[in-house]
């Protein structure tokens, strides 16, 4: 009796672990059959897990800026993709494709970045 309960014990443990674990890969959040293009300045580049995070700064075309938050792979991939910690760089002007968020924020995800130099840095999955 005691054995099983720890077998259901250690079931129901693992269970509980694994949901948010699949819920938070998912891109439920993204518009990702819509990819839209920004052109920016890097504010900051975040080369964090689970994902990353590319900030940026552009023009809103009324004379201001606009900050988006842009949610990239996590370094594992981006790595395997060519990225790294210093690829992208403060003050760098970049243009990411990425799919919006479905609230209307500021925030995406990345399907790719090109640089001003015209290197492109896919995202390690289908581009």
């Amino acid at each position: 009796m005691q054995i099983r309960f720890i077998v259901l014990s250690t079931a129901i443990a693992v269970l509980v672990c694994a949901v948010p674990a699949i819920s938070h890969h998912s891109n439920s959040a993204y518009l990702v059959d819509q990819v839209m293009t920004l052109t920016g300045v890097v504010k900051e580049w975040k080369w964090s897990n689970p994902h990353t995070w590319l900030y940026m700064t552009v023009d809103d075309g009324k004379g201001g800026t606009v900050e988006w938050a842009v949610e990239g792979r996590a370094p594992s991939v981006l790595g395997r993709a060519g990225w790294d910690k210093f690829v992208l760089k403060p003050g760098e002007k970049v243009t990411v494709h990425m799919s919006p968020a479905k609230d209307g924020s500021h925030v995406g995800i990345i399907a790719r970045v090109t640089k001003e130099d015209g290197t492109i840095l896919g995202n390690g999955g289908n581009q």
